[in-house]
């Protein structure tokens, strides 16, 4: 039986309130972590971004959190090599793990962060969603593909986050979120509901808090 996959509606007025909560509270940068023990005590629920390089995850995680400079982005894709963890004030960790699918570093390098990545996204019992983002101007390519697979086979729950939805016309983003459809009826791991945003303009940004303050 096929998934029905559907845009994420926007939420009620209590949810959305807890989000704005969540967020309008102090968010702060609390570790870069290299290696899984390096992991702060799995004492909460956590949510991760994912995605690959120069997909927007920084521009995501600072509109989310009203923050400039929370996240910072590198000048070149691929550089970023740690699980960076921020906390918020009475809500979840919010995890930024590194770009995948492209990097300017040494092969050994590359494969000691892939390995640490699929660790932590196999390994992690506290982690309660997966946000992958992907880049509404290209859709979901190969190299998302392994990333959703190893999330199916680790059975961690996953929700498609498109973003930079201000770089495409309208039946552009017709055509894409019909393309993320198809691909993801593959994927049982697959939240149902797909997140549209543009961390420009803003949209898609409230509902992004909701979902993540009313997650248990």
């Amino acid at each position: 039986m096929q998934m029905q996959f559907s845009l994420a509606p926007e939420p009620d007025q209590f949810a959305r309130e807890r989000g704005r909560l969540l967020f309008a509270a102090p968010v702060d940068f609390l570790k870069g972590v290299v290696a899984m023990s390096g992991l702060p005590p799995a004492d909460r629920l956590e949510v991760c971004f994912a995605g690959r390089s120069n997909v927007g995850k920084s521009s995501l995680i600072n509109a989310l959190t009203n923050r400039k400079n929370l996240a910072r982005a590198s000048n070149t894709p691929g550089r970023t090599q740690e699980i960076n963890y921020f906390t918020t004030q009475d809500g979840p960790y919010l995890v930024d793990l590194p770009g995948y699918g492209f990097a300017q570093a040494p092969v050994a390098v590359v494969a000691k962060w892939q390995a640490l990545l699929k660790s932590y996204l196999s390994g992690r019992a506290t982690l309660r969603r997966v946000f992958v983002l992907i880049d509404s101007r290209h859709g979901i390519k190969a190299v998302d593909d392994e990333i959703l697979t190893l999330l199916d086979r680790s059975a961690v729950t996953f929700q498609v986050v498109l973003t930079k939805l201000d770089k495409i016309n309208l039946k552009d983003r017709e055509k894409v979120i019909e393309q993320v459809k198809t691909a993801l009826q593959k994927h049982p791991a697959a939240y149902p509901e797909i997140v549209i945003t543009s961390s420009e303009k803003g949209e898609g940004i409230e509902t992004l808090r909701a979902i993540i303050a009313n997650l248990e």
